[in-house]
């Protein structure tokens, strides 16, 4: 069975930079001259290779040179991103010594399994509601330290990136609308503290909320944990007068019909945080 595999530049980035070092110098230097201690490395440039081995399905990365502290390089990436392969694949194949290689293995993996995940589980979303006028977005519920790797991996799949950080646009959630008096004092509140370029995002918990958010001029309303029925209504209600996105509780089961409601957007922040991993591995040929 095909499926989608993401992130070009993670498979040797990771494995290379997991074993990126510096060399030291074989010249005795004293500890009172730290500063003049001699390091090099070794430019990489494609040509060599060993082999990486794939048990599931999953895209690669097109790299054509980095540094490493060992001789080592990127013979042949015969797929790029977001394109579908099969159980078996051969995706990449590097040269260079077992150390290095052994070295940056774990780490290559780990990053290319999860991030071909997050890839596949928005393919897997995208496909479900084509045909439809909705598209398929992230959240901002990403892994410490990985959210520009599962943003792209998202784009990868098909998908759109919301929000990157709180300066990307103004949401204001049920939390800031109960502290700030309501929908209309909380928004006009925001309004005085924005530029002319931020859109306003609120979050409405029922149609009436909806109302509010309307007359409250905001450029994009969510639609929380609402029922497919209360969407429907609320595209009639709103009539292109702001986009609409669901949120809350979606999953691969309910997709298509949220999407038949005539929502714009469809955020998931499962597509970040809880995809599986595919199962590839690294084999060295000897």
């Amino acid at each position: 069975m095909n499926r989608k595999l993401c992130l070009p530049l993670i498979l040797l980035m990771a494995l290379l930079l997991s074993s990126c070092g510096v060399t030291k110098s074989t010249e005795e230097k004293t500890l009172l001259d730290p500063v003049t201690q001699e390091h090099g490395t070794i430019t990489v440039t494609r040509g060599d290779y060993a082999p990486v081995v794939v048990k599931d399905a999953f895209v690669v990365p097109k790299i054509v040179s980095i540094s490493l502290d060992k001789a080592g390089t990127v013979e042949e990436i015969p797929f790029v991103s977001g394109e579908e392969v099969k159980k078996g694949d051969i995706i990449a194949e590097i040269r260079g010594k077992t150390r290095t290689l052994l070295k940056g293995e774990r780490t290559a993996l780990n990053l290319l399994q999860h991030m071909s995940g997050v890839a596949t589980a928005t393919r897997q979303a995208v496909k479900a509601i084509e045909g439809t006028n909705a598209s398929i977005a992230d959240t901002r519920k990403t892994l410490p330290g990985l959210r520009p790797l599962q943003k792209y991996a998202v784009t990868v799949g098909g998908g759109k990136n919301h929000r990157y950080n709180l300066s990307d646009a103004a949401m204001l959630k049920d939390n800031h609308v109960d502290a700030g008096g309501g929908i209309a004092s909380a928004v006009a509140k925001l309004r005085q503290k924005l530029g002319h370029m931020t859109k306003i995002e609120l979050e409405v918990r029922s149609l009436d909320e909806l109302g509010q958010a309307l007359e409250a001029g905001v450029d994009v309303i969510m639609l929380d944990n609402m029922s497919c029925e209360e969407m429907r209504e609320a595209v009639a209600i709103t009539n292109g007068r702001a986009l609409l996105e669901a949120s809350g509780g979606i999953t691969a089961e309910t997709l298509r019909a949220i999407a038949e409601t005539g929502v714009d957007i469809i955020s998931m922040g499962a597509l970040t945080h809880s995809v599986t991993a595919f199962d590839i591995s690294l084999k060295i040929s000897c």
